[in-house]
């Protein structure tokens, strides 16, 4: 049993954990979370509880110095711990603003007057897409509302049949000898190429598997108003799910992984004017981007370097979040972590550039800060997760203790620390940061990502830019085994320790008391993580996904006799309906909203279903393809939907 001091202790950690939990109920009928002095004080609360953990940790649960392994162990964790912890508080600082430019677009639409529409180039850079993944970006950048729009396909692949399909499209056609510089070199071609036709006013950029909305254009050339704007970037959404989502069937209830950058931290950075350039998606000033001299080619994420080089000059960058594209989220796990890896040793490379925050240069000290809070993230965050797997092994197989804490203090130091963080990053997200999905989203590419960040800071130079390849064959259950391997090595690992210490003392020589139940409670939460990764590393096939599966009311013409029906799902090259019995293989015609009388062949009739293979023309072609991706809302999750996740996970885990 508990000593009477020690169940003491415990009851007042356990009220304290009570209070947090108490206020984190009512947080959402008091605050706003839009209202910056609101979330200054949530923050401030997570800042002052970081602080106080700190301490404790600092001066009452690392081993005393001397030539032990304990001591070791554990000043070694202390320190990547109070890495990723400093991260996390300048997060918090970030956090504590927010601002929404919405309404200033509204406000400012047209600001051009009776003047001509300002000229606007599109630039699609691409390398080795296949034809279905760029045929929808140039349909949608077609489709732009804007009165002034050249689309250029900036093609570094140098393919025929592209230059071809550029043609029938109307658009332009752009190709260059080598590939030098990547796809900013790229881009900076075709900016040759405009300059010695007569510049544009802006320019535009858009990965080739990103799909304007027809409103892109006017919504973001409206912030331009300002002429010390030299940039603006919007949110990147996806149409289809990430790797984790997909693999753990959370598609419905759980917002991609990229969701909280774009959503809320960008809008963050807007708020202290740090916001920069993710690449696609944006608009940039011709004349600001002419000043610098181009897209920047000293790292291989030119974007963020593009903010900075802007910056030096005096063009704000700023950030409109509103879902104007849609894009191809990378299906596997290993385009998914080469991805990030890439952004990684990017900014590395900015930070020990000519840009860098220790640099003589033009920056601001809030864009130096912005640069070092990057670095920081990249640099601890994902070293630190591989830490809190591999330390609690040295406790049970070699009785070293890494962390010397009790329950109670844990529950009082860290329990509500991490609680609270829990409710604040929650109520400004839309419930977004979920423990354990977190955890497995951080770990997947923990080892390369931690690589890339040490290679990046000591040898920033001479690194290739990996393209992320997009879509490809997903039709068959694939196993990462090469991913998998290292996690289901430490889930043996972990498991064997916790029971070789569980059943036998000759494994734990000097008990470590009632932080036993500490390290017993952090092996078995490594365990759950581990398990979770590993099934994330088992992928599961892809169907082409419906879009506008909402039952849709439709005629059906068969041998000139309409037949009422439902659209039940509907995509690119099928239509399913119900409500209505139809003849095998027979010719039809469907009237499709937006689209027009669209001819099909029926196939695997039932009672009263069927599924129709679509044959339609070109321009009904582009009009799939501008329903589907060019117009509506965000597509996918933006916010968590607690009890369908939970409901997904049990499903995929059992």
């Amino acid at each position: 049993m508990f000593p009477p001091l020690l169940l003491g202790e415990l009851g007042s950690s356990t009220v304290q954990i009570i209070l947090v939990l108490s206020v984190g109920m009512i947080v959402p009928h008091l605050l706003d979370p839009r209202n910056n002095l609101h979330r200054a004080v949530l923050f401030g609360i997570a800042a002052v509880l970081a602080v106080r953990y700190l301490w404790w940790r600092a001066t009452q649960t690392i081993a005393p110095f001397g030539l032990t392994m304990d001591c070791l162990a554990s000043w070694s964790f202390f320190a990547l711990e109070t890495g990723a912890a400093i991260s996390s508080l300048n997060s918090f600082l970030i956090m504590s603003r927010t601002r929404d430019r919405s309404e200033e677009a509204t406000q400012n639409a047209g600001w051009w007057g009776e003047r001509p529409a300002p000229r606007t180039a599109v630039l699609i850079a691409t390398y080795n897409e296949e034809k279905e993944v760029l045929e929808r970006t140039i349909v949608g950048a077609k489709s732009l509302d804007h009165p002034n729009v050249e689309v250029f396909v900036l093609d570094d692949g140098r393919r025929d049949w592209l230059r071809d399909f550029c043609e029938q499209r109307g658009v332009r056609y752009v190709r260059r000898v080598g590939n030098e510089g990547a796809k900013a070199g790229n881009m900076n071609n075709a900016l040759r190429v405009l300059k010695e036709e007569g510049p544009p006013d802006f320019v535009a950029v858009l990965d080739a598997d990103f799909v304007p909305h027809s409103n892109f254009l006017a919504r973001a050339i409206a912030l331009f108003h300002d002429p010390s704007v030299g940039l603006v970037q919007t949110p990147q959404h996806f149409f289809n799910a990430d790797p984790i989502q997909h693999n753990l069937g959370l598609s419905r209830s759980y917002p991609d992984e990229q969701r909280f950058f774009f959503d809320h931290l960008q809008p963050a950075r807007d708020g202290w004017g740090i916001a920069f350039c993710c690449g696609t998606s944006s608009v940039v000033r011709w004349s600001a981007i002419d000043e610098i001299g181009g897209f920047p080619t000293d790292s291989i994420t030119e974007d963020f370097l593009l903010t900075l080089c802007l910056q030096e000059k005096g063009h704000r960058t700023v950030y409109l979040n509103e879902a104007l594209t849609e894009g191809l989220a990378p299906e596997g796990l290993k385009e998914y972590i080469t991805q990030r890896a890439r952004w990684c040793l990017g900014l590395m490379q900015i930070a020990r550039g000519r840009l860098g925050p220790l640099a003589r240069n033009g920056l601001r000290l809030r864009d130096r800060w912005s640069v070092v809070d990057s670095v920081l993230f990249w640099a601890t965050t994902f070293s630190f997760r591989i830490a809190a797997l591999v330390f609690p092994l040295l406790y049970w197989y070699l009785n070293v203790t890494v962390v010397d804490a009790s329950v109670p203090d844990v529950l009082s130091y860290f329990a509500t620390y991490f609680c609270w963080v829990l409710i604040s990053m929650n109520f400004v997200s839309g419930g977004m940061v979920v423990p354990i999905v977190n955890d497995v989203s951080q770990l997947l590419g923990a080892a390369p990502i931690t690589r890339a960040a040490y290679t990046g800071l000591l040898q920033p130079k001479g690194h290739p830019f990996s393209v992320t390849a997009k879509g490809g064959d997903r039709s068959k259950v694939v196993v990462q085994w090469r991913l998998l391997a290292p996690f289901a090595t430490l889930f043996l690992l972990t498991l064997i320790g916790v029971l070789l210490g569980i059943v036998s003392d000759t494994f734990v020589h000097n008990d470590a008391g009632d932080g036993k139940l500490v390290i017993l409670f952090w092996t078995f939460y490594n365990l759950l993580v581990l398990a979770v990764t590993i099934i994330v590393c088992i992928e599961l096939p892809r169907r082409e996904r419906h879009l506008d599966d909402r039952p849709e009311r439709v005629s059906i013409l068969v041998n000139d006799r309409p037949v009422r029906a439902w659209i039940i799902g509907l995509t690119q090259n099928t239509v399913r309906i119900r409500g209505a019995r139809l003849p095998d293989d027979q010719p039809v015609f469907i009237d499709i909203p937006g689209v027009g009388s669209v001819r099909a062949i029926v196939s695997t009739p039932t009672e009263d279903s069927a599924r129709l293979l679509l044959e339609p023309t070109m321009d009904q072609h582009e009009a799939l393809l501008k329903r589907f991706y060019a117009a509506g809302a965000a597509p996918g999750v933006v916010h968590t939907r607690w009890g369908a996740m939970l409901a997904d996970l049990s499903r995929r885990l059992s």
